[in-house]
């Protein structure tokens, strides 16, 4: 099935046109981006906190300390999975000016994310999690680092989060001005933005033969234009 079911919760209800339930797109912002932002409640109290994360077909994983109080109270030990959580990532393509203030918007890409996240218990999965983690922050640098040890996999928490009840939602384009505004002499139009990354910077302890590998020298993120 090409495209997820709407729900109550991922219906677009502001600009309906802007939203997308097809996997293809809702994968690509997942695999172009870096950081989301998981939102649970404690008590009722709300947070939310920035996370790294990895993809793995139709499930997103997060991870951290077994301590962490973000992951522990999203997937209390013993709760049967019944805690729901939102998890939210944003790509920035553009600042839209327009002709009025009223009407200035951005260019973005979003996904939202409902349901409730599982801990990861298999060493299998949890293995493969942490792998695509790395891989998804910087492909290719997985195959050349350690692998985590046994004390360093207990100590680490993982959750899943299955891509059962998600949405997207884009926006493109220049701004929408008001038809009596477009003769005002005022410079419009869009600035776009992008993630360049810099040169490489060796740190103090590697070796002055050591070369940086190419995924680090020509770094870019999935589904961005080449520099």
């Amino acid at each position: 099935m090409t495209n997820l079911e709407q729900t109550e919760r991922t219906r677009l209800r502001r600009i309906p046109e802007r939203g997308s339930y097809d996997r293809s797109v809702i994968h690509a912002i997942l695999d172009e981006g870096l950081v989301g932002h998981l939102a649970f409640a404690v008590d009722g109290k709300p947070w939310a906190v920035p996370m790294v994360y990895g993809r793995i077909d139709d499930t997103v994983y997060v991870h951290g300390s077994a301590a962490n109080h973000a992951l522990r109270s999203s997937a209390p030990s013993g709760s049967g999975g019944d805690v729901d959580v939102c998890f939210e990532i944003t790509l920035f393509d553009g600042l839209v000016l327009a002709r009025s203030a009223f009407h200035h918007s951005m260019n973005y890409r979003s996904v939202m994310i409902f349901g409730a996240a599982r801990r990861v218990e298999d060493r299998t999965e949890k293995t493969r999690a942490l792998t695509a983690v790395v891989e998804h922050v910087v492909p290719g640098r997985a195959a050349d680092v350690r692998a985590p040890t046994e004390a360093e996999l207990r100590t680490t928490l993982v959750l899943a989060l299955d891509l059962r009840e998600a949405s997207a939602k884009v926006r493109t384009g220049g701004p929408s001005d008001e038809s009596e505004d477009l003769a005002l002499p005022v410079w419009a139009g869009v600035i776009p933005l992008t993630v360049e990354p810099g040169v490489p910077v060796a740190d103090e302890h590697t070796p002055p033969a050591t070369a940086a590998p190419a995924y680090a020298t020509h770094y870019r993120r999935p589904g961005a234009a080449p520099g």
